[in-house]
């Protein structure tokens, strides 16, 4: 008797601990936000005042009405699929880069594989020379916009009057909290990286200014700086201006968590070069979402999408991301960098 009264007490917590373990899981909201540089998404139209005649139908990329919707095409099959595992709906904001204005934006949400989500776009264009700039795409049943502004990142000097993107900032409520997104194309490493590394860290400096402010007004800020950064985790400008860590343990009140630290330390990134990879594309999160505020934020991993169509399947560049263009030639690819998402939770009050 002793035996099957032990039995069944054992048979009843385990019943209870799945029933309050099922229980704690129907308390979290789970969300995602992702970023994906969609590598020179122009419109077909020649703009006088930008060096964008090479993505016009004459120009060098032969940049056609079909080569146009293709493109069009890859990219809503891509932002379609990305972070679908959990989520059927998708990321409630993705982050943008390398899209010339609203307009291929907006193109991009009407295409079918894209239409039925009913997501909407910022861009607010900047001073970079090609027209090229960062912008941002949300669900607005999940993210409500308050404020949308772009913030100068200057690069000139005495040798240069070059300008770059501008950091796209984005304040807004995800699942009833108040969330700031800032989206970024940091300068290139054109003349090499320890060259330009200086012009970096001025874009970074914008970002950590920005997010300091933010603290200092709530030591709790939610606040999410994303884009293609042109550096790794564990470059100066990240690691050093930005103040970005990769252990989460090191994050202090205020400072900022690198969950894609861990990946470039083992060799995985988001785009090729010279047999190496780099992992430009990040997604680093303030401090609000990892430890244990009282509003009940929490990150929960970070992935990077990688599916096989999103890769080259042979020939010399066999691996790696599967771009639009070989040299001017389309040949019906995607991007040189792959997509980055994060999913966070929320629990339910």
């Amino acid at each position: 008797m002793k035996k099957i009264l032990f039995a069944g007490l054992v048979f009843i917590y385990l019943i209870v601990n799945v029933q309050q373990t099922s229980a704690q899981k129907e308390e979290k909201y789970l969300t995602a936000i992702a970023f994906y540089n969609l590598e020179n998404l122009f419109d077909i139209y020649d703009d006088p005042k930008k060096y964008d005649e090479d993505f016009t139908p004459t120009g060098a990329y032969k940049y056609t009405e079909e080569v146009y919707q293709k493109k069009l095409d890859n990219m809503a099959k891509v932002l379609s699929e990305i972070a679908t595992d959990k989520l059927p709906e998708g990321p409630a904001i993705i982050g943008v880069a390398e899209v010339e204005n609203i307009t291929p934006l907006r193109d991009l949400l009407a295409m079918p594989k894209l239409k039925q989500r009913g997501w909407k776009a910022i861009l607010i264009e900047g001073p970079d020379a090609r027209g090229i700039d960062v912008g941002l795409i949300y669900n607005p049943k999940f993210f409500k916009v308050i404020e949308a502004k772009s913030h100068f990142v200057n690069i000139e000097n005495n040798e240069s009057k070059s300008k770059t993107r501008d950091i796209l900032q984005v304040t807004g409520v995800l699942l009833g909290d108040t969330l700031t997104v800032l989206v970024g194309h940091w300068p290139s490493r054109r003349g090499g990286e320890a060259a330009s590394q200086w012009k970096r860290a001025r874009a970074a400096q914008v970002c950590k200014d920005i997010k300091d402010s933010l603290v200092a007004a709530n030591p709790n800020a939610r606040v999410v700086i994303m884009g293609d950064l042109n550096d790794d985790p564990v470059s100066p400008s990240v690691a050093k201006t930005l103040g970005a860590k990769g252990d989460k343990d090191a994050v202090e009140k205020g400072g900022l968590f690198n969950p894609f630290y861990d990946y470039f330390k083992k060799g995985i990134g988001t785009l090729g070069y010279n047999d190496g990879w780099n992992l430009f594309d990040q997604i680093i999160i303030s401090s609000g979402f990892i430890q244990g505020a009282d509003d009940g934020w929490q990150f929960k991993e970070a992935k990077i999408f990688d599916k096989n169509y999103l890769r080259n399947q042979f020939g010399k560049y066999k691996g790696y991301p599967h771009r639009s263009f070989e040299g001017s030639v389309w040949i019906d690819g995607y991007s040189d960098h792959l997509p980055t998402y994060i999913y966070i939770t929320k629990t339910k009050k």
